[in-house]
């Protein structure tokens, strides 16, 4: 019987030695650890007033640049303030770039203000503007839906939470009230989470929502971040951070989406921008996860651009259109482009305005 028992506890030791030696590999595979940094710089300078990152940036089609800021108490993820976010907004058609901070008014707990991915609705009756904003206050997940008032003011009209809705990272808005958004992680527990990972559970989603709907629109993802429509409306971009890729989606009548392909990226890529006049996909991504987890301001996560074009085609071209060590950018999550110029936020550092002509 001490025979038996010390076999089956020797087996029970090998049998987690070799699935924690796995779990390292594979966290490591995933994560690109000790990858070699591209290093690919362009006419930049920084953006003023933005201290603590600008994770999401969109842009309209008359120049008008939206920016979340202030992300923290996110994932564990480094930040360098615990202050409230904020929604700054940058007009690219004016001389003096400087983005000016939105005032919001209405029924919103501003000292719990949470920013995370963005997105914006244009009526094409009236010009309204909507923004929609991921906001995860205490830790929670929830959309805020505002409009804008004037030049500097958004108007709250609606917080969504939802049970479907329980890990949003970014969102893509196609109506007043409708988006589709992704979900980062499957559980609220961060062992569960690793685990997931690790064991390489595809769990994560996409989600429609509308006030008369709430349903799981894609599933079979590793790690739903950003999220993106073409120019023209009829494919949904979604980044898979975990796998590496992009998948595409064609939007189908009801707001059902098909699969359609994934385009392979080779880095971490987050928030997905599109380019309003030639349908080009721009990604902000991170080129060794394992520099954002392992924060070393002497070893910093360094930032890397990626823009797709034909990405629908049979031969869509990947190319490298930015990237730094982390001296220049910490933690690139965004590249938002505008007719020659380039907006890069991050998730805590700061942006960057770039030419690209």
């Amino acid at each position: 019987m001490a025979a038996l028992q010390k076999s089956l506890i020797a087996a029970a030791v090998a049998a987690l030695a070799a699935f924690f030696g796995f779990a390292f590999l594979k966290i490591n595979r995933l994560s690109l650890a000790s990858r070699e940094m591209p290093v690919k710089h362009l006419k930049c300078h920084y953006l003023p007033n933005i201290e603590y990152g600008a994770e999401d940036i969109t842009i309209l089609k008359d120049g008008l640049a939206f920016l979340s800021t202030g992300l923290h108490d996110y994932l564990d993820l480094p930040s360098f303030s615990n202050e409230p976010g904020k929604i700054y907004v940058l007009d690219l058609l004016q001389p003096k770039l400087i983005p000016e901070e939105l005032q919001i008014k209405g029924d919103l707990d501003l000292s719990s203000f949470n920013p995370h991915g963005i997105g914006v609705y244009t009526d094409e009756g009236d010009d309204t503007v909507y923004l929609f904003v991921v906001n995860h206050p205490q830790r929670k997940s929830q959309v805020e839906i505002f409009r804008l008032v004037g030049e500097d003011t958004l108007v709250h009209l609606k917080t969504v939470t939802h049970p479907m809705l329980h890990s949003v990272n970014d969102i893509v808005a196609v109506g007043p009230e409708h988006f589709y958004a992704t979900n980062d992680h499957y559980f609220h527990n961060t062992a569960l989470n690793l685990l997931a990972v690790i064991l390489g559970l595809p769990w994560c989603n996409v989600v429609y929502y509308s006030p008369e709907e709430v349903r799981e629109a894609a599933g079979g993802i590793q790690s739903g971040n950003g999220i993106n429509i073409s120019p023209d409306k009829r494919y949904i971009y979604v980044s898979d951070i975990l796998d590496h890729e992009v998948d595409v989606f064609e939007r189908l009548d009801g707001e059902r989406l098909a699969y359609v392909k994934s385009v392979p990226v080779g880095t971490l890529c987050d928030n997905i921008e599109v380019d309003h006049m030639t349908g080009d996909v721009w990604l902000g991504c991170h080129p060794d996860a394992t520099k954002l987890s392992n924060f070393d301001p002497k070893d910093p996560p360094g930032s890397e651009i990626i823009k797709i074009k034909n990405i629908v085609s049979d031969q869509p071209v990947v190319t490298l259109e930015y990237g730094d060590d982390g001296h220049e950018l910490m933690g690139s999550t965004v590249a938002a482009p505008y007719e020659g110029k380039l907006l890069i936020g991050t998730i805590f550092h700061k942006a960057l305005y770039c030419s690209t002509k």
